[in-house]
């Protein structure tokens, strides 16, 4: 039992019960509820690679992209309006249209189109270099500062994934690939972005502000695309487009943006060190896809840098 006066915080450590040990103790529960929030988040993404890959299977990908959009934008309408926010200012609205490109167009889109040629196994493997990319775009447009040690790490995670990539290509990069690349950095760019809005505007109303904002353009792809034959679309396929429709488009991010606004982007965007694991174990579950040893190897070692990074954040 402390003593008066004293607090206990996170690992037993005692510290005086003054303004600044106060700070200590609420910053601590800050990042744990920030890590727990953002781990939410993390495990429904962890779905979407194997969902989208179900979709496209059955489905055109630009209906896929566009649709997925289009229901959550509809759905975040209701919400805007039953519950009215604050509405955000002309410079906030241009960085909701930077969130809106990278998360609720641009990386939808791009692993659309790479998972039409390669396995959903495969795409999950570039997962392993959000982290780096949502803390560069955290240092460059949140004003966040990992420490020195943090980066070595973070990069060494992403050379991994990198020559993982370039192992399997015979004649380098392959164009699925090149899009999964260019998927993670638009991702990381609207997740760093998203987080620094969301200390002003909230976190899940984040989301639904960059949803609305593109609901013109969803939409009117969504009719442009719309399946010729319903019918003739497998249900798996319907499934797939569900999934990423409710879960990975909206309800994900409730928690995800909760997570970054609380701990940080650049130390809880570290959460996603899972999510290969457990993308790679959905698309062996759901997908039947065969999952490799070396595929298993380079996770493991992404895992185990990110995790470095994550303590020296």
């Amino acid at each position: 039992m402390a003593r008066p006066g004293l607090a206990t915080i996170n690992g037993g450590m005692t510290v005086q019960a003054t303004p600044a040990g106060i700070a200590v103790r609420e910053q601590n529960r800050r990042h744990l509820h920030g890590m727990i929030h953002g781990a939410v988040g993390m495990a429904i993404f962890a779905g979407s690679l194997p969902a989208t890959r179900l979709a496209v299977l059955g489905l055109d990908t630009g209906f896929v992209t566009a649709g997925r959009a289009a229901i959550a934008g509809l759905i975040s309408v209701a919400l805007l309006l039953a519950t009215r926010p604050k509405l955000p200012t002309p410079r906030e609205f241009l960085a909701l249209a930077v969130v809106a490109g990278g998360v609720v167009l641009g990386f939808p889109l791009l692993t659309a189109i790479a998972l039409r040629s390669v396995p959903a196994a495969h795409a999950i493997v570039f997962v392993g270099m959000l982290p780096l990319a949502t803390a560069l775009f955290a240092v460059w447009r949140g004003g966040e500062r990992p420490r020195a040690a943090f980066w070595p790490w973070a990069i060494a995670g992403s050379i991994a994934v990198a020559g993982y990539a370039l192992y399997h290509a015979a004649s380098g990069l392959v164009a699925p690939d090149l899009l999964m690349l260019a998927a993670i950095i638009v991702c990381g760019l609207g997740y760093a972005e998203g987080s620094r809005l969301s200390r002003r505007l909230g976190s899940w109303q984040i989301i639904c502000w960059a949803l609305v904002l593109s609901l013109p353009v969803s939409l009117a792809f969504t009719i442009a695309r719309w399946p010729v034959t319903l019918g003739a679309v497998p249900a798996s396929s319907w499934l797939g487009f569900g999934y990423v429709s409710l879960f990975s488009m909206l309800i994900g991010f409730f928690f995800w943006y909760r997570g970054l606004a609380l701990g940080g982007a650049a130390r809880v965007g570290q959460v996603q060190l899972l999510q290969p694991f457990l993308g790679l174990g959905l698309a062996a579950a759901i997908l039947g896809e065969r999952i490799s040893a070396d595929i298993l190897l380079v996770v493991l070692a992404v895992v185990l840098c990110v995790w470095q990074a994550r303590k020296h954040a």
